[in-house]
């Protein structure tokens, strides 16, 4: 069996891979085999009893003698602008199994870095993209395989929430592009094909006398090799959480929405046609379905073969749009 690493300890970490992991069957007390849960945080130093039964390193060697590099998996849940550093000095000590957070990394800059490092390393990495297991969008696509309602014509995602205070905490996201959108774009990829960006623009988010720019909220516009057209919207600054989907074909529209937190894993679907509407309603825990797809990857049962691939084509979708968007583009240091 393998083991569980689990690196940074924010929201990703805490708040949505650990509680997947127990529930899958991770844990001290090791449930059907599994190896207990290690965790890392770069950030703060954790006490060893702060998180119950899960072993504590103190730092990436740390946590090397607690774990076998060789037969664990490391789940990367630093933020996209504190990744590398960390993935570096895992690899170093001769972890190669990742699970990496979305996006897979922060600009074209360093995901070049990572790239070279999955070659040079040959490490086996997932960046996470659990929208692409949601059973949501397994519905959606076999209403499009199915080819009743005729071709696909445009796909369109509304994402809203209020983030203020992790805005305030800071997490290490960069801009509003780095928060909701890499979910869309892995989803848009799935659903209709490599596309190229055509617009798209972001705003700042304004709390009290506070500005923090490009973080309120940004939108994408994407045109597919078929023609068909993605246009993308994430609030940061909503006063209601909503995940929508709109998908338009020749002959009727899908409109779903994604579960909202974990709070309530249901998922909803409407299909909508001349002869009328059929509403559903269905249990959708698209997170640990994407973990369990991933273990069985790094276990060889499964192999996933379109990362990273995809994540890396959602980074560069990522980097362009805030090109257009007229965002400060990085400065690649010399070496």
């Amino acid at each position: 069996m393998l083991g569980t690493l689990v690196v940074g300890l924010g929201r990703a970490g805490a708040g949505l891979h650990l509680p997947v992991l127990r529930r899958l069957g991770h844990g001290g007390g090791r449930p059907f085999g599994r190896p207990p849960i290690t965790v890392y945080d770069p950030r703060r130093r954790l006490g060893d009893a702060e998180l119950g039964d899960i072993a504590v390193a103190h730092s990436p060697a740390h946590a090397a003698t607690l774990v076998d590099p060789e037969r664990t998996v490391v789940h990367l849940c630093t933020g996209p602008s504190a990744r590398l550093r960390p993935l570096t000095e895992l690899v170093d000590l001769g972890f190669r199994r990742f699970l990496v957070e979305k996006p897979l990394a922060g600009d074209e800059v360093e995901l070049r870095e990572v790239l070279r490092l999955r070659d040079h390393g040959r490490l086996d990495l997932v960046p996470v993209a659990q929208w692409r297991c949601s059973e949501l969008t397994a519905r959606l696509l076999g209403v499009l395989a199915g080819g009743r309602l005729g071709r696909l014509r445009s796909v369109e995602f509304a994402q809203s929430k209020p983030r203020f205070a992790r805005t305030l905490a800071g997490d290490d996201h960069p801009s509003a592009f780095d928060v909701e959108v890499p979910h869309s774009l892995a989803v848009a990829l799935l659903i209709a094909g490599r596309g190229e960006v055509v617009a798209a623009g972001c705003t700042d988010m304004l709390l009290g006398d506070a500005v923090f720019p490009a973080l309120g909220g940004a939108w994408v516009r994407l045109r597919h090799t078929d023609g068909v057209r993605t246009d993308i919207r994430a609030d940061l600054t909503s006063p209601v959480r909503e995940r929508r989907i709109t998908v338009e074909l020749e002959g009727g529209t899908l409109v779903g929405h994604y579960p909202i937190s974990a709070a309530d894993e249901y998922a909803q679907l409407s299909v909508r046609t001349k002869g009328g509407k059929v509403d559903s309603v269905f249990r959708d825990d698209s997170l640990g379905a994407f973990i369990a797809r991933a273990y069985r990857h790094f276990e060889g049962t499964e192999p996933i073969t379109d990362e990273p691939a995809t994540g890396a084509a959602v980074v560069s979708l990522l980097a362009e749009a805030k090109r257009v968007a007229g965002l400060r583009a990085p400065v690649e240091v010399p070496r």
